[in-house]
């Protein structure tokens, strides 16, 4: 039978599977003389009951188990790293380890697509320009169960897990939470087995890396690939042309896109494991190749040296991650990366719906009249949708279909997901630049739209004023330059559109696209996001993972909504006690980290205050550093006051070109140096801004809140998901009535959440009677001092007038209203503060924010998306493991 590339029989497939050996490797190998079980030092371990806590949730690791797991890690490090103990480094250890983790994907990853096209179901391909990943090692030991049995090896091999999964690079392919979405979709999918695929780029370089210095941010390249990534497989066999430029003829009536140039991409293929589930998905990054031969304008001067360095030119399509997605920067390497993906994602669907066959790569099914019976295509924001023209182009021209028909399988194959309401962020591209880089797809694009006016005209007839406001072609502004509204687009060529809340989606209708919920009002749905449990609870917070175990069972790891049980417990005194010493003790770690990280010495017992997001002006880190000045204060005027000791965390990049989120960072850093220099203050409040905020990182702070800062204003922010982690972790949440924070405050009750400020109503109101700020500043003293303190240069005494540029915003152009939800924010602040003090209260509201988040769990939204957009009503819970008889399937 074909697996793959591989000629390899099942029944030896299945004894490599068994014995979790490498195929063909010598089992006999004594493995012993690479590493030796040595004794370990402290600084190894550091407490054996600690490393035991660690993975009793776990189970119990075998002893044959523990034993293959060695030989295994020490034949990757003889035969694959080609090392030896006397030479290998930590990172040495770090790939044999896995290269060990993945053997045991390798099978079930294999078992898993022969299952699809045995049973040739309909799939899911999830598009999206971003995949916040994170780190791969931890997450896939724990799906498959394996966690134990490798603490266990390595313990015994004289080696400290932990600091081996330090090693591993972030894989940062994505600016926040559309990409961190991203990831965790993946991960319900495979779970709930539903036959899925994340297709996006694979940026040589992800979201920078932030350093701060000398209180700025400052950009580094995030050089991910430097020492390789062992957990793809490059599959050059299945290269695909993808096209740009050219011109358009007419042959016959029909049009025909010539003259472009082609750059390749491969794709490069990343095993995606469900949770215990023997079930394996694939997200497929494509990489940009250029051509093999050399355009013959390049020899025009005889120059081949610069022949071929010209060639990584077009290899820069997927050089880097755009730093900002909340900002349209209309760049031609943006919309380049955009098409390349399509482009390439589409011929590759378009090849397995052709071939049924496993391994047959020749067209077997050719009618695609059942296309969208086999295929569902989600676009995550309106970043991939030039795939909509691409999509009509492949139809029209390349297979030959009849407008209609590639019309209708078009509506019935894509969905839209919008996640954002700021109109700064929506993409419009320039007719210009569409007309030079994709000409096919811009008459693609007017045709469509034609034909969508003529309808609008039938329905609203003489409503010209109704057809601007829809067109997808935007009417030339006052450079003369028309625009592609892709959103529109989106919405007009798309059968389900949805919003990320219920906030949100309400918002799309009645107001974003209000003109378009009025023509399609059966297409508009909400769908409001989630996370995993799995990573953000299971993975990152293992000992109050244990607790609820003890308490509930396991279940509520891949049915989140069973964390309901825990309420049964809201008024026993010992749970609620576990509960607090679970969150001092993961406060403890994160206050030694801040320690050796920062030299900052925080108080464990004190409130720790958890602001971690992208830098924005709508989030309002201003606000919140704006309540610490005002804390600051306090204790300035009034030295013996008494106070709840107060830890303050900022993490978040700014987009290398904005400028206000840069200075709202400085003033950050700023107020952070003299606080925590005052011998008045002490430590009774501390103020830390964490440097490159990332997964892994997040993985470590957020277990350790106890308050999480949700304070956007009302209206701006879809959803939120880190939100939803903090809640799970047990922290209470400050916000407003903003994104699923009103889902959040429904599924908990308003008595166990901190709600403040103006709602959606409220601030729309207070625009259209015309907003001044400064009206609430001279009705807040508190706030007039503090902006007068900026603008004074009271935190940059080395430069007075440093951040002026943010005491002049908040006066003359505070367009997120920080000045109008600043009183009402200080209460609440204070409020948060005297509950801290009732610690038995405070822990009966964390227990029930624990409780409350079945609701936010990714398997409950892609089970909705499942059944009410792609149409897939059953769902493959599990495969036989790879070493069982396939009749069982």
């Amino acid at each position: 039978m074909v697996l793959g590339s591989d000629c390899i029989t099942k029944n030896r497939l299945y004894h490599f599977a068994q014995t979790q050996q490498p195929l063909g490797a010598d089992t006999s190998f004594n493995s012993s003389s690479v590493v030796p079980k040595t004794p370990k030092t402290p600084s190894m371990i550091t407490n054996d009951h600690d490393r035991r806590k660690q993975i009793s949730v776990r189970g119990i690791a075998q002893v044959e188990n523990v034993s293959n797991i060695k030989k295994a890690f020490n034949r990757h490090l003889h035969f694959s790293i080609i090392k030896d103990r006397n030479v290998a480094t930590d990172r040495d250890y770090y790939f044999a380890l896995a290269n060990t983790v993945r053997d045991h994907l390798v099978s079930r990853w294999i078992r898993t697509q022969q299952h699809y096209y045995d049973k040739d179901p309909k799939r899911v391909y999830y598009l999206s320009l971003e995949f916040y990943m994170g780190r791969t090692l931890s997450n896939t030991m724990m799906n498959l169960g394996i966690q134990a049995t490798v603490d266990e090896a390595l313990y015994q091999l004289g080696l400290d897990i932990e600091e081996l999964q330090e090693i591993e690079e972030d894989a940062g392919l994505g600016n926040g939470g559309l990409g961190r979405l991203a990831a965790c979709f993946l991960d319900s999918m495979a779970t709930l087995g539903i036959p899925a695929y994340g297709y996006g780029l694979r940026y040589e370089y992800g979201i920078f890396k932030q350093l701060i210095r000398d209180g700025w941010q400052i950009e580094e390249p995030d050089d991910w690939l430097r020492f390789g990534n062992p957990w793809e497989k490059a599959r050059p066999e299945y290269m695909l042309p993808v096209n740009f430029y050219g011109k358009v003829v007419k042959e016959e009536g029909k049009s025909k896109w010539i003259d472009t140039q082609v750059v390749f991409a491969m794709p490069y293929d990343t095993p995606v494991p469900g949770y215990k589930n023997n079930i394996v998905n694939t997200l497929r990054l494509w990489s940009a190749k250029a051509e093999n031969h050399f355009h013959l304008k390049f020899f025009n001067d005889g120059d081949y040296v610069q022949a071929v360095m010209d060639r990584n030119l077009s290899e820069n399509i997927t050089r880097v991650l755009y730093p900002n997605d909340n900002m349209f920067l209309g760049k031609e390497l943006r919309l380049k990366q955009q098409y390349f993906l399509v482009a390439a994602t589409l011929q590759d669907i378009i090849r397995r719906f052709k071939s049924s066959i496993y391994g047959n790569r020749e067209a077997v099914r050719i009618n695609f009249d059942t296309f969208p019976d086999k295929v569902a295509i989600q676009l995550n924001d309106t970043h991939p949708s030039i795939g909509i023209p691409e999509l009509i182009r492949l139809f029209v021209d390349v297979e030959g279909l009849s407008w209609d028909q590639a019309w209708d399988i078009c509506i019935k194959t894509y969905a839209y997901t919008n996640h954002t309401l700021l109109p700064e962020a929506l993409e419009r591209w320039p007719v210009s630049l569409m007309q030079n880089l994709l000409p096919r797809h811009l008459e693609i694009i007017y045709e469509i739209n034609q034909k969508f006016m003529n309808t609008i005209s039938d329905r609203f007839p003489g409503d010209f004023d109704r057809m601007r406001r829809m067109s997808i072609v935007e009417e030339a502004d006052q450079f003369g330059e028309k625009r592609i509204n892709m959103a529109h687009l989106c919405i007009v060529a798309s059968h389900a559109i949805n919003g990320v809340a219920a906030l949100h989606s309400d918002l799309l209708k009645s107001s974003t696209f209000r003109d378009f919920y009025e023509f399609y009002p059966d297409r508009f749905q909400n769908k409001t996001n989630g996370i995993t449990p799995r990573r953000w609870l299971l993975l990152s917070n293992p000992s109050l993972a244990d607790l609820i175990v003890e308490k509930i069972g396991e279940s509520w790891i891949t049915n989140l909504d069973e964390l309901q049980k825990l309420k049964e417990y809201a008024n026993d005194p010992g749970f609620l006690d576990s509960i607090r010493r679970v969150k001092l003790e993961n406060k403890q770690q994160v206050a030694q980290w801040l320690s050796d990280e920062y030299n900052v010495s925080v108080n464990a017992a004190s409130l720790f205050d958890v602001h971690v997001k992208r830098i924005h002006e709508y989030k309002r880190q201003l606000l919140n550093i704006l309540h610490v000045i005002a804390l600051y204060n306090r204790i300035k005027e009034n030295p013996n006051i008494d106070m709840v000791k107060r830890t303050v965390l900022y993490g978040g990049k700014a987009a290398p070109g904005y400028h206000m989120a840069k200075q709202i960072i400085r003033l950050i850093t700023a107020v952070a140096e003299q606080v925590n220099n005052d011998a008045i203050v002490g430590d009774r409040l501390k103020v830390i801004f964490l440097e490159n905020y990332r997964v892994s990182m997040a993985e470590k702070i957020i277990p350790a809140a106890d308050l999480s800062e949700q304070i956007s204003t009302a209206g701006t922010e879809a959803s939120g998901t880190g939100n939803m982690k903090f809640m799970l972790n047990g922290a209470l949440t400050i916000g407003t009535l903003d994104g699923a924070n009103v889902e959040m405050a429904e599924e908990m009750g308003d008595d166990n959440i901190f709600i403040f400020g103006m709602n959606v109503e409220e601030v729309e109101a207070l625009q259209k009677r015309g907003y001044s700020s400064q009206e609430f500043i001279n009705k807040s003293p508190v706030l007039k001092q503090i902006i007068e303190q900026i603008d004074g240069g009271m935190f940059t005494p080395e430069d007075p007038t440093q951040l002026q540029d943010l005491s002049n915003m908040l006066r003359h152009h505070d367009r997120f209203m920080v000045c109008a939800d600043f009183d009402a924010f200080i209460e609440a602040q204070d409020k948060v503060a005297a509950t801290f003090r009732d610690q038995e209260k405070w822990s009966r509201m964390a227990l029930y924010n624990i409780a409350s988040t079945g609701k936010f769990s990714t398997d409950r939204t892609i089970a909705e998306y499942a059944r009410e957009i792609w149409g897939i009503d059953q769902f493959e819970s599990s495969l036989p493991a790879p070493y069982e008889n396939e009749k069982s399937e």
